[in-house]
């Protein structure tokens, strides 16, 4: 029986892996969308300054994702105190997982998979408190960059937009009263039992929204520098709500991991496009993203599948914080 698991395992590992590395290749050599004589070009002209650049957004995605792992590392933190390291193998892990499965849905069962059967509810649900503070994020963020760029915006294409905010803001604001209403009603019996067999506490998810507005702003200003790096006269001020609109745009169109680059990508030539900036450039731009924060990681996090090994579940138990 262990022989036909082990096998069954490795196709696993194995489709995995090849959808994965598929994905990336496709991406990666795509010529229409990364355009690596624009690249060449630009860091002959910019010289020493060039280089600079390139290793402060190279460093930008490093601080991305480590501030992503930190995030589950603290989230997780009162079912078991998982090293950093354990913490990055989990994240990156999941992430090749999931880039064949609609909207990250994968990252649930390959996070969960490194924990015991009675702590994985728990575990998904931490793992969808990391994700829906990531989306709140967003969301706010892109409200206002709305608001704010109105008057760079088509009239036509702003009017229904109004009732895509409206409705927006309708439900995040049940979200922040159904959120206060579960912490302030502990004399609620069932809210209680809720609350308890969850173990939820403010401080988890207070922390877990603040780093994910620390990558927020971290991935958008790494944006912006890749702008300034091909040349793109634009303000800080329109460029940041621009961005901002786009990450807002392109999180409520539901689509797979694999299509993340096509649907910002589309998403940024429209936007950046009223400002009169070239299609290339975006493309360009939106590819050199996917590749730095989704590419790269889920190479890294296919060692991490292959090193993947159930048998270790049967020690975890000693390792729960009671």
């Amino acid at each position: 029986m262990q022989k036909y698991f082990s096998s069954l395992l490795f196709i696993i590992k194995l489709l995995i892996l090849s959808g994965a590395y598929y994905i990336i290749s496709q991406r990666l050599f795509n010529e229409k969308n990364f355009n690596g004589s624009l690249w060449t070009d630009q860091l002959d002209s910019m010289g020493s300054a060039g280089l600079v650049f390139m290793l402060v957004i190279v460093f930008l995605s490093l601080v991305n994702w480590t501030l992503e792992v930190i995030k589950w590392k603290t989230l997780i933190k009162s079912l078991r105190n998982i090293s950093f390291s354990e913490s990055l193998e989990q994240s990156l892990g999941s992430l090749t997982a999931s880039l064949i499965t609609p909207n990250r849905i994968g990252e649930y069962g390959a996070k969960a998979i490194y924990y015991t059967r009675k702590q994985r509810p728990q575990i998904m649900l931490r793992n969808f408190i990391g994700n829906a503070s990531q989306m709140t994020v967003t969301v706010v963020f892109g409200i206002f960059s709305l608001i704010f760029l109105q008057d760079y915006l088509p009239e036509d294409g702003f009017r229904y937009t109004e009732y895509f905010i409206l409705i927006t803001s309708i439900l995040v604001l049940l979200s922040c009263v159904f959120y206060w209403f579960l912490l302030r009603t502990d004399h609620n019996s069932w809210l209680k039992k809720v609350k308890n067999f969850f173990r939820i506490r403010v401080q988890e998810y207070q922390k877990a929204l603040t780093f994910s507005v620390f990558r927020y702003l971290v991935f958008s200003h790494q944006f912006y520098l890749l702008l300034i790096f091909f040349g793109v006269d634009i303000s800080y001020s329109v460029a940041l709500p621009t961005i901002f609109l786009m990450y807002f745009i392109a999180s409520a169109i539901p689509g797979f991991v694999l299509f993340d680059w096509l649907v910002k990508g589309s998403v940024a030539v429209t936007l950046f496009g009223y400002l009169g900036v070239s299609e290339i450039v975006i493309l360009c731009i939106t590819t050199t993203m996917w590749i730095l924060n989704f590419a790269f990681p889920a190479m890294i996090g296919s060692v991490y599948v292959i090193r993947f090994n159930p048998r270790f579940l049967t020690s975890c138990e000693s390792k729960i914080i009671k």
